[in-house]
């Protein structure tokens, strides 16, 4: 089975959640690093760890991420990493798959089942430099892509914070809905060019 490393520059966990029940708070963390061991034909026998730096959430105002990072929502200072460790996979379709682990936030775990499609592998460049010295190609190398949706009630993980507006409504919905975007490269290919 290949290993496989994601590329942090080229993954990022997007999320979503209801706002006064009018419309959508979206968000994004960028920091995402892990780690996968996928062959394309044998799926199945895949298994897939990721961290992300709760701290780096990103909705685009500040005063929002701070109260985000905050013991209301992902208390930060006590639990600074959310992790899901994906650990068994059911092939769906050409290219689609259902991976189920233990997603960890704020330090509570659930099971969670992501809807995962892998969109295929390339060679590629491999950039390394700075733009005042320049840039070398130290390619190829294999890099391979991912897309996983599901939906968590953030109730199970604690964060309750929570007040109310007109006819009963809420501020924060109970649900988020979470996309992950990742690029992927190769392990051998980044210990062949000596980045790993």
């Amino acid at each position: 089975m290949a290993g496989w490393s994601f590329e942090p520059g080229h993954t990022a966990a997007h999320f979503r959640a209801r706002h006064m029940m009018v419309s959508w708070v979206r968000g994004h963390f960028g920091d995402v690093h892990g780690t996968l061991d996928f062959d394309p034909d044998e799926p199945e026998k895949s298994k897939v760890e990721v961290d992300i730096d709760a701290a780096k959430i990103c909705t685009g105002e500040e005063a929002r991420d701070e109260h985000l990072r905050s013991a209301d929502f992902l208390d930060t200072d006590n639990h600074p990493k959310i992790t899901f460790r994906g650990t068994e996979v059911e092939v769906i379709g050409e290219n689609e798959f259902i991976v189920t682990g233990e997603l960890t936030l704020r330090g509570v775990t659930n099971t969670v089942a992501l809807d995962c499609r892998y969109h295929g592998s390339w060679k590629t460049p491999w950039w390394a430099g700075d733009p005042e010295s320049g840039f070398t190609d130290k390619g190829p190398v294999t890099r391979a892509g991912f897309t996983a949706h599901t939906r968590i009630a953030r109730f199970d993980y604690g964060v309750n914070w929570q007040d109310k507006v007109d006819r009963a409504g809420v501020v924060v919905g109970r649900e988020l809905r979470i996309t992950i975007e990742v690029e992927v490269v190769l392990d051998s290919d980044l210990e062949r060019i000596g980045e790993k």
